[in-house]
């Protein structure tokens, strides 16, 4: 789980409770975080991998102990935690630069217009349904009790899990120290650069503290181009914040215990926003045309439910009679290529999951997922 975009359009607390036992053997990309954030780990990538100048420019300076700005970092973290400056060094010593993570950092190349229906049809398909089944199954107690506790219902916890990883199976072989230290320091020429790195460093502290506390060797972590671990896929710091002992062992483990996994989803929603017995969203027609400004006003209000069902009657409606009047809702635009758009009156804990990844696509596959195993099992 990483959130690097802006507010979207279309498109991880309490802190730590004993030894994490995070070593990821999957060697694969998270595939919900991957095509969420527009990212394609293609021949074409590794081609550029391969080739690009700045990737060997900085490789032919040394190790990262030797870059000016990592030496900066380290002074900042023997100042503020304790560290000293050759423990750090010998560290960064020991990391790797990895050109793939940096080539798909890179923005999506302009083209094919966004399509909610193809992105749809590769998170919610057979195989995932199948899965999300035998984990509800399996793990059915564990997703009763974070309910309980959280206000979340199953199916959300399902549906974000079985998009972030397939349950599992895919929550990336990259050493984790190796790409954050890459990205802290060497991010692609975009023009949000400078924010990005920021926001890399700090997983980088937070990749360093996390090891610490823990009394474990950095590079033992591994998951996704990111830096993101586990089943749900939660970057450093939200695992510091966040993730929770749901199983009682005494232990976080994200990477082999999928009911912390399920208690810190859970714990995670709930801190952002997610309220109990809430509905989520009800698909809406449009009453004005699609070039007004009222419309575009409504959609450009970000990830936030501001309006009444009454202040959206000029704009939209909803056939639906399950949608509470005395709520606040946000109108949310699914493109469809050339198709139609969709649109859809979301609720808070609709915009709670874009916190978890701000993408109305990725929101929207979670809910969608959840809901069809839910109804699947029913059968």
């Amino acid at each position: 789980m990483i959130s690097l975009t802006t507010p979207a359009s279309n498109q991880p607390g309490i802190l730590l409770n004993g030894v994490y036992s995070l070593i990821i053997a999957v060697a694969l990309l998270t595939a919900g975080e991957a095509y969420a954030t527009g990212k394609k780990h293609t021949k074409k990538a590794a081609a550029n991998a391969a080739s690009a100048p700045a990737a060997k420019a900085k490789k032919d300076e040394g190790h990262f102990e030797q870059w000016k700005e990592v030496s900066s970092f380290i002074s900042e973290m023997v100042s503020k935690h304790g560290y000293t400056e050759a423990e750090l060094k010998a560290i960064f010593k020991q990391a790797k630069y990895i050109e793939t993570a940096r080539q798909l950092m890179r923005p999506a190349p302009a083209g094919k217009p966004k399509n909610w229906k193809a992105y749809r049809a590769r998170f919610v398909e057979p195989y995932r349904i199948e899965a999300g089944i035998a984990f509800w199954d399996k793990y059915a107690d564990a997703l009763a009790k974070a309910e309980q506790e959280y206000g979340v219902p199953p199916e959300i916890i399902v549906g974000l899990i079985g998009v972030e990883t397939i349950f599992g199976k895919q929550t990336g072989g990259f050493r984790v120290m190796d790409v954050l230290t890459t990205l802290a320091f060497d991010y692609p020429d975009t023009p949000t650069r400078d924010m990005r790195m920021q926001f890399f460093r700090g997983e980088l502290e937070n990749m360093l503290l996390m090891s610490r506390e823990a009394s474990l060797d950095p590079f033992v972590f591994k998951g996704s181009y990111a830096g993101a671990i586990g089943w749900p896929q939660f970057m450093p710091g939200s695992i510091r914040k966040y993730a929770v002992d749901f199983d009682g062992d005494g232990r976080i483990n994200l990477t082999d215990s999928p009911v912390d996994a399920i208690g810190s989803v859970a714990h995670y929603l709930a801190v952002h926003g997610w309220k109990r017995n809430l509905p989520i969203a009800f698909p809406a027609t449009l009453v004005l045309n699609e070039k007004s400004e009222q419309l575009n006003t409504a959609l450009g209000k970000g990830l936030q439910a501001s309006y009444q069902l009454q202040d959206l009657k000029a704009i939209a409606t909803t056939a639906s009679s399950e949608a509470p009047t005395n709520i606040q809702y946000g109108l949310v635009d699914l493109q469809n290529g050339n198709d139609a758009t969709e649109y859809w009156l979301a609720t808070e804990n609709f915009f709670a999951i874009t916190l978890y990844n701000r993408s109305y696509f990725y929101a929207m596959s979670v809910f969608d997922l959840g809901r069809v195993i839910a109804a699947a099992r029913q059968k």
